[in-house]
């Protein structure tokens, strides 16, 4: 296997930030509850005793989700079975919620982490606790086949809306992308809960365009080739001069200190290896361009300060 500290994405990034949950009970959702590494016994060493996690998605393919038997799919959760499965936790097991309900449920015990490639942004920092970074993600649009307002970017909406052109963008709720727009000043039609309703939304003519993740959005035209839909070169929205580069983690409440370090110390394997990072999530469309570069760290992204 390749060593890689591939520092080819050096950041300067201005943050914005978006997040939470809702959804199960604390009795039936899994989790360790709010038991904190101070108590007798940390969350961590349940975690072992019990031989089982419990994570929460957000059905944001190819990052995670939960298929038709519950069981967790996608490139986070590849990362957690290997992490956790070398902590002596064998079983993963997962909760799907809508993203806005993620950070809220982690702190109410229904969970014991968030597995969804969530950004590391300072409004989220204050909320929870944020790994390492683990994988980094650009940023497309989802427009009707063919393009007809020839869009390309965030820029190009607010050129296309400033112009006098009703542009109707369609974001995810809680999701970076709406961040972005409020900061550029962007007018947005409407928040939508998944990507699947931004395709719907897209398709029937309800918007214009859908920005998210270009990842997910890239998996979606693969298995829905007759939406009638197509997505944009994908890019680094610029705000204000800065590139927006981001980072999605494994997320874990404040007080799970030593959940946090035993997780980060097997993700350095990963995270540091291009044949072993590669070769877990490959197959999700992840390549090592999504590798975090080696000097990024999660301090400066909850700093918003990558100077």
């Amino acid at each position: 296997m390749t060593k890689r500290r591939n520092s080819a994405m050096r950041v300067g990034l201005a943050a914005v930030g978006i997040l939470a949950l809702g959804a199960l009970s604390a009795c039936s959702g899994g989790g360790s509850g709010s038991s904190s590494d101070d108590s007798s016994q940390s969350t961590l060493q349940k975690l072992k005793d019990k031989g089982s996690i419990t994570v929460a998605v957000a059905d944001e393919r190819p990052y995670s989700w939960a298929d038709d038997s519950g069981k967790g799919q996608g490139a986070t959760i590849a990362i957690d079975r290997k992490i956790f499965k070398a902590l002596g936790i064998d079983d993963v097991k997962v909760v799907e919620t809508d993203w806005n309900s993620l950070i809220p449920g982690l702190n109410a015990g229904r969970y014991d982490a968030v597995s969804a490639g969530m950004s590391i942004l300072p409004d989220r920092c204050a909320k929870a606790a944020f790994a390492d970074p683990e994988i980094m993600y650009t940023t497309t649009l989802m427009v009707k086949k063919g393009n007809p307002l020839h869009l390309s970017d965030m820029k190009s909406v607010k050129k296309a809306q400033d112009s006098g052109k009703k542009v109707k963008l369609a974001v995810l709720n809680g999701g970076i992308e709406a961040g972005y727009a409020k900061k550029m000043d962007i007018k947005t039609s409407q928040s939508v809960k998944d990507a699947q309703a931004g395709m719907d939304a897209v398709s029937s003519g309800r918007a214009d365009a859908f920005a998210m993740t270009a990842v997910s959005l890239n998996n979606m035209v693969k298995n829905h080739p007759n939406s009638g839909v197509q997505t944009t070169k994908e890019f680094i929205a610029n705000i204000d001069g800065v590139k927006q580069y981001g980072a999605g983690t494994e997320v874990f409440r404040k007080s799970d200190s030593k959940l946090l370090k035993a997780y980060n110390a097997q993700l350095d394997k990963i995270t540091s290896d291009e044949g072993t990072y590669v070769g877990l999530i490959g197959k999700f469309g992840f390549t090592k361009a999504s590798m975090p570069p080696a000097d990024l760290t999660t301090e400066q992204l909850c700093k918003g300060d990558l100077s």
